[in-house]
C-alpha cells in the first residue's frame, strides 16, 4: 500500500471607422474580466490534471536471492546477439546510437555498494554481467506510468534454510567443519538469517533516503512496496536436509518480509529453480522436480491466493548453445536471463493489475 498521504495570447488590434463600430456588439470590461478568469481557470485545472499524472507513489520492487539473482548474463553474448540478425530485434531496445540504454523512469539500488543510478546494464556480478533486473525493470518501465524503484539485494552462496533463514523458523541446527581443529561444530547462531536481515535493513535504508534514488521524488505522493520477487535455491536443492525445510521456511519468508516490512499485501514472485531445464538430466531430475514443486506449491498456499505467484524458468534454459558460465547459472546467456527477468516482469504486473 502506498505509504504516501497528496496564459493567455493578447488579441491584435485593428482600426475601424466610427460610423462601423456600432455594428460590433463589443463586450463590457466586467466581461472581459469574466472571461479571462475563465481562461485562467481552465489553465489552471488542466495543469493540475498534468502535474497529478505525474505525481503519482513511486512503484517500489525488491528483487532477491542468491547468485542467479546477482546475475550472470554475459554482456559479450548481449552484444552477439545484437548483432545476429535472427535475434537483433528482440534487443534492439536495449542500445542506441549513443550505447547502452538508461531508463529515465526506471531505476535501481543494488545491495550497500554495488551501485545505484538509472536501470541499464551494470547491475550484475561481476559489472560485465546483468540479471533479471534488465528484463524486469523494462517490463514494469512499460506497464505503469508511474516512476518505478528496483531494490536488489543479492548474495552468492546463500541457502534459505540458514542465510536466507526467516525469523519464524526458528533458529536451525545445522553444523560445519571447525578450520582448525577440522571437528564438526554448530553454526553460529548469527549465521542463521544473516542475509534476511541485510535486504530487509537495505529495503528500509533505501526507502528512508528515496529521495536520493529516485530523481525529482515526490514526497507527497511517497512511494509505494508493489511487489517482492525471490529467485533463490541452489544451496537448499543440494543439501537434502534443508532441501526438506524449504517449503516451511519458504511461506515463513513471504510472511516475514511482509510484516518486517510492514506491507501486509505485498505481492511477492517465486522464481522457479530450473538451472537444467525442462528436463533434467536423468540422474538429477527427480530432485529437480521435486524441489520446483515444494516453490510451486508454497504459491498455491490458500493465504497467499491472488497475491503470490510462480514462474518457471526452465523453458528458458538452452542447454545445447554456446555457455558463457560454464555449466553454472543458466550457462551465463544473456537471452536466458534477459527472458527470466521479463517473465518475472509479467507475472508482477499481473498481479498487480489484478489488484486493482
Amino acid at each position: 500500500m502506498p505509504t504516501s498521504r497528496r496564459n493567455s495570447l493578447p488579441m491584435a488590434s485593428s482600426w475601424s471607422p466610427p460610423e462601423n463600430r456600432k455594428r460590433f456588439n463589443l463586450p463590457s470590461k466586467k466581461g472581459r474580466s469574466m472571461k479571462a478568469l475563465l481562461s485562467l481557470l481552465v489553465f489552471s485545472l488542466v495543469a493540475a490534471a498534468g502535474h497529478l499524472a505525474d505525481a503519482a507513489p513511486v512503484k517500489v520492487f525488491i528483487l532477491c536471492g542468491q547468485s542467479n539473482m546477482e546475475g550472470k548474463g554475459a554482456v559479450k553474448h548481449l552484444e552477439q546477439l545484437l548483432a545476429d540478425p535472427t535475434t537483433a530485434k528482440e534487443y534492439q531496445h536495449l542500445r542506441n546510437d549513443n550505447g547502452w540504454v538508461e531508463r529515465d523512469d526506471v531505476f535501481i539500488k543494488y545491495n550497500d555498494d554495488r551501485g545505484q543510478g538509472k536501470l541499464g546494464l551494470g547491475y550484475g556480478t561481476p559489472t560485465d554481467r546483468f540479471g533479471p533486473e534488465l528484463g524486469f525493470g523494462h517490463v514494469v518501465g512499460e506497464a505503469f506510468d508511474e516512476k518505478v524503484l528496483i531494490i536488489k539485494c543479492a548474495w552468492g552462496g546463500r541457502a534459505l534454510a540458514v542465510k536466507f533463514r526467516p525469523p519464524s523458523s526458528g533458529k536451525g541446527d545445522f553444523t560445519q567443519r571447525d578450520r582448525a581443529t577440522k571437528e564438526i561444530v554448530p553454526l553460529p547462531e548469527e549465521t542463521y538469517g544473516e542475509a534476511y536481515r541485510d535486504t530487509i535493513r537495505i529495503v528500509k535504508e533505501s526507502l528512508a533516503n528515496i529521495d536520493q534514488l529516485v530523481p525529482g521524488y515526490d514526497q507527497e505522493e511517497g512511494y509505494e512496496l508493489s511487489g517482492f520477487v525471490f529467485f533463490q535455491g541452489f544451496n537448499d536443492i543440494i543439501d537434502a536436509k534443508k532441501m526438506d525445510q524449504y517449503g516451511e521456511n519458504l511461506a515463513n519468508l513471504v510472511r516475514d518480509v511482509r510484516k518486517d516490512l510492514a506491507a501486509p499485501n505485498m505481492l511477492f514472485v517465486i522464481g522457479e529453480l530450473g538451472q537444467q531445464g525442462v528436463e533434467p538430466e536423468k540422474r538429477y531430475a527427480e530432485k529437480h522436480f521435486k524441489f520446483r514443486k515444494i516453490q510451486e506449491d508454497v504459491s498455491k498456499l490458500p493465504e497467499f491466493k491472488g497475491t503470490v505467484g510462480f514462474v518457471k524458468t526452465s523453458p528458458y534454459v538452452i542447454g545445447d548453445g554456446d555457455s558463457f558460465d560454464g555449466g553454472y547459472h543458466y550457462y551465463g546467456r544473456a537471452d536466458t536471463f534477459y527472458k527470466i527477468g521479463s517473465a518475472f516482469g509479467d507475472t508482477m504486473v499481473e498481479l498487480v493489475k489484478s489488484q486493482n
